[in-house]
């Protein structure tokens, strides 16, 4: 089975971000997207420490969820460095935390578990929302992504700056490996906001301050998946959001949450604090 660590990395697509240089046990130097000054996107840095911490657990598991808090301001075009700790290897579950750190700050924290996996009852209590299969939609831009390709359906909030509901799939060659998909989805998980049908006035949201991924099923991120994003609450400077994501067929394969500013805008959305959206 092809992973992350043998998969050949390809400049310019999504799977050259996930060549590591493991600069020393549990020590790792991620490369940069682009060598532009931009902010440096969230879900590339929580995909890429995602990628950090599974290299570390023992053959066999799969990252079953993720915590991640953004704390600096990062840039785009600068490599990062990824410190693993091993808190625990149990008999089932492995959990690890990882520090990314540019320019000596440590910019984003990551919690994260994987899971061997077992059988167990499947159950889903809420069906996937009822859109066009992506092959009767219109092509869309994500912008920023590579080697994501992607669809709009109709819009529950039609007004709203950026897409709340999306088909999005990777146009790379992905290995079979579980943690190279899940990376991939956590890397397209941050792309746009469930915050958007909530903006009024001058009142947006700003900069992601943590996100979180439960990975329920395995799903392939070169098929098309489903990301609906719904806003939930608002307040103190602060706004709250969930998500799903839903194979082609329907199975909910992964849950979103995020939490991020919502406050009056003196700058753009996601031009100041931390690196998020």
């Amino acid at each position: 089975m092809t992973s992350l660590n043998s998969a050949p990395v390809v400049p310019g697509s999504v799977l050259g971000l996930f060549g590591l240089e493991e600069v020393d046990r549990d020590l790792y130097r991620a490369p940069p997207a682009d060598d532009e000054p931009f902010p440096l996107y969230g879900g590339q840095v929580a995909a890429q420490a995602l990628n950090a911490a599974g290299r570390t657990v023992p053959p066999g598991r799969e990252p079953h969820s993720l915590h991640g808090y953004f704390l600096r301001g990062g840039v785009a075009g600068k490599p990062l460095v990824l410190r693993v700790s091993r808190d625990r290897d149990g008999r089932s579950y492995s959990a690890r935390r990882v520090t990314a750190i540019q320019d000596g700050d440590v910019i984003f924290t990551l919690s994260a578990s994987f899971v061997t996996p077992e059988p167990g009852a499947s159950r889903e209590l809420e069906p996937a929302p009822v859109v066009p299969p992506p092959d009767e939609l219109p092509e869309a831009v994500l912008p920023r992504l590579l080697s994501i390709e992607a669809k709009l359906p109709p819009q529950p909030d039609p007004d709203v700056e950026w897409p709340t509901r999306f088909w999005a799939r990777c146009t790379a060659r992905l290995p079979d490996d579980p943690l190279t998909h899940a990376c991939v989805l956590t890397y397209l998980s941050d792309i746009s906001s469930g915050l958007m049908p909530l903006h009024h006035d001058n009142v947006a949201t700003g900069p992601s301050l943590d996100h979180a991924v439960w990975f329920h099923r395995p799903v392939r991120l070169d098929d098309w998946v489903l990301t609906d994003l719904v806003p939930k609450t608002a307040g103190r400077g602060r706004g709250w959001y969930t998500g799903t994501v839903h194979d082609a067929g329907g199975a909910l394969v992964a849950s979103i949450a995020q939490e991020a500013l919502f406050r009056e805008q003196r700058t753009r959305p996601g031009a100041e604090g931390g690196v998020g959206g």
